[in-house]
């Protein structure tokens, strides 16, 4: 079925990619930002700048999807799949721009170990989300690709993990309300990307089974 329908609209695959690429600097964006904390604020809003962009990026995108769907005849992949793919998909950057906001707006100026940790884990599920979205105009990549989506599982599950212990530590340990607060916050905004990144994984997932 994907052989024969791709090369008419093949652009939904160039859209998806394109998208992912910037899930990918989005992350890694964050990534940075989270490592030059303490050089002020003039700094972080550099960082918030370059996240604000790359998610205006996005979006203009996910626009441009939502138009092709719209005047398409024909699609590649079910319409409502390639919906909720793109719009989950640009869910991914709305957080971390929603994460980078946060930064700037609460002072943040450091981090703790289990923050640093859920960054990266974000920048990784970012790179595996544009592994799986560039090997979907092939479902002979199945394999690899319920492969990725098992790893943007177990990335979430690692997330989870470490918001938990993050806050459990919080609670424990962080005698300013102010900033128990704030950092739940963090935590749970840095969380909620890697609950994107496993819901574009449900989707890769359902594809196949509809396709396989």
């Amino acid at each position: 079925m994907f052989s024969k329908l791709m090369p008419r609209e093949a652009k939904f695959f160039d859209l998806f990619n394109a998208h992912a690429d910037l899930i990918v600097k989005g992350g890694r964006q964050l990534v940075a930002l989270v490592d030059d904390l303490g050089k002020g604020p003039d700094g972080l809003a550099q960082h918030v700048q370059a996240i604000d962009e790359t998610e205006t990026a996005a979006d203009k995108i996910t626009h441009e999807t939502i138009a092709l769907l719209h005047t398409s005849f024909n699609t590649p992949l079910d319409r409502d799949e390639i919906h909720q793919l793109i719009m989950r998909m640009d869910d991914i950057l709305d957080l971390i721009q929603d994460f980078a906001e946060a930064m700037y707006l609460y002072d943040i100026r450091q981090l703790t170990p289990e923050a640093r940790q859920l960054s990266d884990i974000v920048a990784s599920g970012c790179e595996r989300v544009r592994s799986v979205v560039t090997l979907l105009n092939k479902m002979d990549n199945a394999p690899a690709m319920l492969k990725l989506c098992r790893e943007i599982d177990q990335l979430e599950s690692d997330a989870d993990r470490a918001m938990r212990t993050g806050i459990t530590k919080l609670f424990r340990e962080e005698a300013d309300v102010r900033q128990l607060i704030k950092m739940k916050g963090i935590y749970e905004l840095l969380e909620s990307v890697t609950d994107r990144c496993e819901d574009v994984a449900n989707i890769v997932e359902g594809i196949i089974l509809e396709n396989s």
